[in-house]
């Protein structure tokens, strides 16, 4: 079993946890406060808003609202700590005072790190009763990120993924042959290239993400394989060994919608881009009229940021932060920071045209929050989004797809013989093939 995170790694405690019962959590061996590692999400987290990112914090008591407060103050001292490390690494002029100023805002953050350690170790280990009684605030955390050692046992628990009878299947599938495995092959070359774990045609990274979607393509035979899926798989490797990336994998096809989004039709990609253009439409009017008069479609930019959860858009650190909250809240926060980066950048696109919009997606958008996925998060939860309105639309999708397939049917089908025919058929002496239309010709 491979897992990313070594044994003097305090993550590797933290897996353990996982996989453990409840009654020996509290045997484990004592875990110090870590050093985050650089792709952590103390790192990611690096321009916090000075107030919360959505309403739902004015429900909270007044000691979750001083918890959160902490956690606001631990990002706003790590933007602090990394824009003086840049400078300090970028010149060496007033290099006193820079190393003064940069000990102190270390010594402030390690206190808050603590904090922060014992607080998601606790989360961890109460998990029922978080999800139970702590509902607000444990949302209102994870929208602020999941430190990066917690990510493991964290994302398991959001998706209910700790026990699951399809792990004990995972050796014996990888004995199995797929009708897929070429095409897997092919593609994991291209999931995450620059990544030192995915880098290099014998790296584990990429056999042990063949193994997980090789196993799935053999679980789920209608689906297969979708070449999107991959980034997904590579993300969960990144932080928890195979066989577990692969059960969480199960269950987020089966329980967020994915499954349908990597459906050969992929129907459930249409009403995805059928809702998002309606927020569109309704919330950016001027954009939206500008997209179509360049004929600069929805699925053009927006089918990516669906199937692979803006992990082909964003740096990881900041895609990370976004999957941390779709565990927990599912597609929604697709369609929220989707639309909070158009409204961001709409001057900027109401001035181009099809070309040079496409260039701004790939090249300006992308990196627009890589200090600051904070910024981001706010942004988000600033975009109105109506669960009712999105059911309204799921079923008017379904109807109007419906109505389209009854049309296909009426325009494949044979047209049928008329009555008229049929009598004069039965009058009339057999002849050659054409004798019936001919005779219908005459009536």
């Amino acid at each position: 079993m491979f897992c990313p995170c070594g044994f003097g790694d305090p993550g590797y405690f933290i897996y353990r946890a996982v996989t453990q019962p409840r009654s020996q959590l509290m045997s484990l061996p004592a875990m110090a406060s870590p050093t985050l590692s650089p792709d952590s999400s103390s790192q990611e987290a690096l321009s916090a808003p000075t107030c919360s990112p959505t309403s739902d914090s004015e429900n909270l008591s007044p000691d979750e609202l001083e918890l959160l407060a902490k956690l606001e103050e631990q990002n706003r001292l790590l933007e602090a700590d990394s824009k003086s490390m840049r400078s300090m690494n970028g010149s060496r002029r007033n290099s006193g005072s820079s190393l003064v100023s940069s000990s102190s805002a270390s010594s402030n953050l390690s206190h808050l790190e603590e904090d922060t350690w014992i607080l998601w170790g606790r989360i961890a280990n109460e998990w029922e009763e978080w999800r139970r009684r702590k509902e607000k605030l444990l949302k209102e955390l994870i929208r602020k990120g999941i430190p990066h050692h917690f990510r493991a046992i964290v994302w398991q628990l959001l998706c209910s993924a700790t026990d699951m009878p399809v792990k004990n299947q995972y050796s014996e599938l990888l004995k199995m042959s797929s009708p897929c495995e070429k095409l897997i092959r092919r593609d994991i070359a291209r999931t995450y290239p620059e990544h030192e774990f995915f880098k290099g045609q014998d790296s584990l990274g990429q056999e042990v993400l063949f193994n997980v979607m090789k196993a799935y393509s053999l679980v789920d035979r209608e689906v297969g394989y979708c070449q999107g899926s991959a980034f997904i798989v590579g993300l969960l490797l990144m932080q928890m060994p195979e066989e577990e990336a692969f059960c969480v994998f199960v269950r987020l096809m089966q329980e967020y919608r994915l499954r349908e989004l990597f459906k050969p039709s992929m129907a459930e990609l249409g009403l995805c881009i059928y809702q998002f253009e309606y927020m569109l439409q309704e919330q950016l009017p001027e954009l939206n009229t500008h997209f179509r008069s360049q004929s600069f479609h929805t699925s053009m930019y927006a089918s990516s940021w669906f199937l692979t959860l803006f992990l082909t858009t964003f740096p990881l650190p900041v895609a990370t932060r976004v999957f941390d909250i779709f565990m927990y809240e599912g597609l929604e926060i697709v369609f929220r920071v989707g639309l909070a980066l158009l409204q961001v950048n709409q001057a900027e696109l109401m001035q181009l045209d099809m070309e040079g919009m496409s260039q701004y997606f790939q090249r300006v958008i992308p990196h627009q929050f890589d200090s600051c996925p904070d910024k981001l998060v706010l942004k988000a939860y600033q975009v109105k989004y109506n669960p009712k309105k999105m059911k309204r639309l799921e079923k008017e999708y379904a109807a109007m797809k419906s109505k389209e397939m009854e049309e296909q049917i009426e325009i494949k089908a044979p047209p049928a013989r008329c009555p008229a025919w049929r009598r004069s058929s039965k009058q009339d002496s057999p002849g050659p093939a054409l004798a019936g239309p001919r005779a219908v010709g005459r009536h």
